[in-house]
């Protein structure tokens, strides 16, 4: 057997990777700036009473609004037309990319979503008023949502920390991806809209799960 090192290393490396993926496809779902309010809040924006109304049904039982509002940031550099995502939470959070948090001057931290104890302060502007947050603004990290079927077929769990690779022009392979799993949710992985124009990858691209 004439082969060289590089040779056999290469092909022991070849089959490790596909050793370590587990063949489970999942479609991508690009994340753009978004905002979860309190019914409190609600009215703080747009007037006593007020309730949200739905213009599209996303998974989960979440839908987006009608409702838009802007977001100031210590930079005073506001970004307007942020949409709210319904219904009411019990508390409000604020979700932007990295870029975006530069924007407005604020150390958004990377978190799931809900995490917001400690993240960054950030002002919210409506029609009827403004909304002062001390803490609510976060980057929200990678993750997939899937059902308890998905995540069966796939061999994870609610909570696992997976890497999702892309076989696209990049190349690109999306470490620390949390699992989140719930009978409501539907497959799909989000990122945010850095991660996705940096790997040239946009909503319904598949990646494949690899442990």
């Amino acid at each position: 057997m004439n082969q060289s090192i590089e040779e056999i290393t290469r092909a022991v490396l070849e089959v490790i990777q596909k050793q370590s993926e587990t063949g489970f496809q999942v479609p991508v779902g690009v994340s753009a700036r978004h905002i979860h309010l309190t019914q409190e809040d609600v009215e703080k924006l747009f007037g006593k009473g007020y309730h949200l109304t739905k213009k599209k049904d996303l998974m989960g039982g979440q839908y987006a609004c009608n409702e838009q509002v802007m977001i100031v940031g210590l930079k005073l550099r506001p970004i307007a037309n942020v949409r709210i995502l319904g219904p009411c939470r019990s508390k409000t959070q604020v979700e932007v990319s990295l870029t975006d948090a530069r924007t407005l001057g604020v150390p958004a931290p990377v978190r799931l979503s809900g995490h917001i104890a400690g993240s960054a302060p950030i002002n919210l502007v409506g029609p009827c008023g403004m909304v002062q947050l001390d803490e609510g603004c976060i980057v929200a990290a990678r993750h997939i949502h899937m059902t308890p079927h998905d995540a069966e077929m796939a061999g994870v769990k609610d909570g696992d920390v997976v890497s999702v690779k892309f076989n696209n022009d990049r190349g690109t392979i999306f470490n620390n991806v949390a699992i989140r799993v719930d009978p409501s949710f539907s497959l799909e992985m989000h990122i945010d809209t850095d991660e996705a124009n940096a790997s040239q990858i946009k909503t319904g691209d598949i990646g494949m799960i690899v442990k």
